[in-house]
């Protein structure tokens, strides 16, 4: 699925919180708004409404409820035609915009359109778009890999009414349908020498044989008829139970085992052995647009890797001054094995770990308005992953809520393999994925109804993962990480965003293998072999990434440095974070512009 990068700066224009299953109503005009600037709203209203027909479910995800009775007609020729029909449209219509004659705030966000538009469309170029359309999905970005949780009562979709229930067949059904478009894509690349390595492919294999395992009833497709609203009769009930047994056992099932056989018996056999982007025909350029994707920066593969080594260098040193501190004797590798080893640090159950981050939660939520003056009123839910993705998937995630906040976000922590999720990491954890990290920037930008949707909805990976890792840098001011292990579980998870720098750029450019990479991140962090190898497939399938974190965080933390010298002793956390904040999710160069402005400079 194409993700068009959606980013921008506020509009500050008022306008109505839409009810849910309607669109959202085009922004009022504000004093001063001219003809030009009633363009650009105008504008960007109706690229939204274009994207959410296309993308039925990213508008359920949003709470729009006008198109739940689709899927989406993924990975077709005609779509992508119309997507690329759409881009060039919206580039026209902004170059035809009078920038000039643009209030300041709206030509700040002509910029920002303009460029997200601009790369987007680049990615339309022959030589990447042949790559990406032969590898339609991986273990990290597949279908497969957040449809099955979003179709399962807990997720995204409603389960409200009977409708709901309906629609949810509907969408099944087009999902299902879906893999025989992938399989015709997997055999288009292997005819042009195009596929995935092997180690994608084992773990796309795990991922169906995990779904088939289920069987009927327990199957995640087969979960909402288990938890019926009370409302609903008896009748219904009995009907809809039995049509999600037979499409789980008719349609699902056969579907899985279709795309799990053709990978396995097929599609494995030709994959590759290597695993980096360039050993790929036209891989260099794709690596290079995905870098530019990720980082909303024209970084090269080679300052990334310069950067990320500088600063594997200087978390080191701190991490020598951590051990010096806690009296621990022996070699920094010695201390990370200890780290790893020790039984103190190793979680016994799955609840130990829910009620420790619950307690993490509740001491947080007592500083965080030292900090903060904006409190998203989404409430946040803790859940462990779902066991069908568990192994493949991070040591934590988010999932965002609904504007009106009757969906709450969701941080997920994972219990696999149960002994390498060190308590240690959990506090840096939690300021990341949680509070003040991603449930905080993600439910702001989406309850805040004055934003044009593509802003409130949007995002680039250098912000949002930016901003969850400068969240954990207020680990002081908050009162975490006391303990002197759980600040090297911090400096742990800096160290492996700094770590992703080399290793990304390592694997896609300079011919590492998985085990080099493997053993770099090892040697650098006290992280598990079980974390290291499912970070390094991580990188693997989806590139370009993991090298955003770190380059957003080094930039938000530059640019409150600068506040810090220019205000002094009047500098404020709390409206620093609301400039950084209340204006949706930016790139780094229009974020820099803002903070600047904001200053004075």
């Amino acid at each position: 699925m194409r993700l068009t990068v959606a980013v921008a700066l506020l509009l500050a224009a008022t306008c109505a919180t839409p009810v849910l299953g309607q669109a959202i109503p085009l922004a009022t005009p504000l004093p001063g708004d001219g003809p030009e600037d009633a363009k650009l709203k105008r504008l960007f209203h109706d690229s939204d409404e274009r994207d959410l027909a296309l993308n039925p479910i990213q508008a359920i995800f949003r709470g729009d409820l006008r198109y739940a009775d689709r899927f989406g007609e993924y990975l077709t020729d005609a779509r992508t035609a119309i997507e690329k029909r759409n881009t060039q449209a919206d580039l026209a219509a902004i170059t035809a915009i009078d920038r000039d004659k643009l209030t300041p705030v709206d030509r700040i966000a002509y910029d920002v359109f303009r460029n997200q538009t601009e790369v987007a469309l680049r990615g339309f170029a022959p030589a990447i778009e042949r790559i990406e359309r032969a590898l339609p999905i991986n273990h990290f970005g597949g279908f497969q890999t957040f449809y099955p949780d979003f179709a399962s009562g807990k997720g995204g979709a409603p389960f409200k009414t009977v409708q709901d229930y309906e629609n949810n067949l509907t969408r099944n059904a087009a999902y299902a349908a879906l893999y025989d478009r992938i399989i015709a894509r997997f055999r288009e690349g292997m005819a042009g020498g195009i596929v995935h390595p092997k180690l994608v492919v084992r773990n796309m294999i795990e991922q169906f044989d995990g779904l088939l395992a289920q069987g009927v009833e327990g199957s995640t497709f087969y979960a909402p008829v288990t938890m019926f609203p009370s409302s609903m009769s008896a009748a219904d009930r009995t009907r809809l139970t039995a049509a999600y047994a037979a499409q789980v056992r008719d349609v699902l099932m056969p579907a899985h085992r279709k795309i799990r056989d053709f990978l396995a018996d097929t599609y494995l056999p030709r994959a590759r052995d290597t695993v980096g982007l360039s050993a790929m025909p036209g891989g260099d350029a794709l690596y290079a647009y995905r870098i530019e994707q990720s980082t909303t920066l024209p970084m090269t593969a080679d300052a990334v890797h310069t950067l990320g080594l500088s600063e594997v260098a200087r978390i080191t040193r701190e991490m020598n001054a951590q051990q010096a501190a806690v009296g621990y004797k022996g070699t920094l590798a010695q201390f990370f094995t200890f780290l790893r080893t020790d039984t103190r640090f190793q979680p016994k159950t799955a609840e130990e770990v829910r009620l420790g981050y619950e307690a993490i939660g509740k001491r947080v939520d007592a500083r965080v308005c030292e900090q903060f003056s904006l409190i998203p009123k989404t409430p946040l839910e803790i859940r462990p992953v779902p066991d069908f993705r568990a192994k493949s998937d991070a040591g934590g995630s988010y999932q965002g809520g609904t504007p009106d906040g009757s969906r709450a976000g969701v941080f997920y922590y994972n219990t696999y393999d149960l002994p390498i999720r060190y308590t240690w990491g959990m506090e840096t954890l939690y300021l990341h994925e949680a509070v003040p990290g991603h449930h905080f920037q993600v439910s702001l930008a989406q309850e805040n109804a004055a934003l044009p949707s593509f802003i409130r909805f949007g995002g680039n990976t250098a912000y949002v993962e930016g901003w969850a890792l400068y969240a954990e840098t207020l680990w002081k001011p908050l009162g975490m990480e006391t303990d002197p292990y759980q600040r090297m579980g911090g400096l742990s998870d800096e160290m492996l965003r700094a770590m992703r720098l080399v290793v990304d750029t390592g694997l896609h450019a300079k011919g590492w293998s998985r085990e080099r990479a493997i053993d770099y991140m090892l040697a650098n962090s006290p992280m598990s072999k079980t974390d290291a190898t499912a970070e390094v497939e991580r990188y693997i399938a989806i590139p370009g990434q993991a090298t955003a974190y770190k380059i957003g965080q080094l930039t938000i933390s530059k640019l409150k440095a600068q506040a810090q010298a220019k205000q002094g002793a009047a500098f404020d956390p709390r409206a620093f974070h609301a400039q950084v904040l209340d204006t949706g999710a930016l790139p780094m160069p229009v974020l820099e512009k803002k903070i600047g402005d904001w200053l004075g400079k």
